[in-house]
């Protein structure tokens, strides 16, 4: 078990830095034109659309295949714990209602108490509660990062941002006495 979740750790290594050599040998987007901007970059609607009709396709418009394994993991992982515990929960049920319904024909195929049944029912409810929660919650976040991915396509990391951060000293003369002071400046470069 060790070995295969280690060598899954490596794949999914590899596949980060493969993309990430990729996406590094993207054309510059500064020199492109609006139209060609356009017809490159996807439509942050869209994206959310497809992601929302079927989880992944919407990472897969914005040609980050990357994520959809990692989509279709929490999905599926979820789902399964979902079902493992519904399985639980009704099996606890069944048992707890076949020893409080006086019947004789039925018989609890546990050693658990009543009162075991009961708390084992009432956990294995929350526990595939919580899970259904987090596959919505995993569906949901689906949507909103193909949503979000397509709208930081057009974002600009090049070298002639907006704002910069720069140290700032200054020496002056006070009293007869040199000062110096340091400090951060902030400069805004209109484009």
């Amino acid at each position: 078990m060790l070995f295969k979740l280690k060598g899954l750790v490596y794949i999914v290594f590899a596949i980060l830095v493969f993309n990430k050599v990729s996406y590094a040998q993207l054309q510059d987007t500064a020199t492109l034109s609006p139209q060609t901007k356009k017809k490159i970059y996807s439509k942050p609607r869209r994206a959310a659309l497809l992601s929302a009709v079927l989880p992944g396709l919407g990472q897969a418009y914005n040609k980050r295949y990357w994520k959809v394994p990692i989509v279709y993991g929490g999905l599926g992982a979820m789902g399964y714990f979902l079902i493992k515990n519904q399985s639980e929960y009704t099996y606890y049920r069944t048992n707890l209602i076949a020893i409080n319904d006086n019947n004789p024909s039925t018989i609890n195929e546990t050693v658990y108490s009543s009162e075991q049944l009961l708390t084992l029912k009432t956990t294995f409810r929350r526990r595939r509660d919580l899970f259904g929660f987090g596959l919505g919650l995993v569906y949901v976040i689906n949507i909103i990062d193909a949503n979000i991915d397509a709208h930081l396509k057009t974002f600009d990391i090049g070298d002639n941002l907006s704002l910069k951060i720069l140290p700032k000293t200054d020496i002056y003369q006070a009293g007869g006495q040199m000062c110096f002071t340091g400090g951060v400046a902030l400069r805004l470069q209109f484009k």
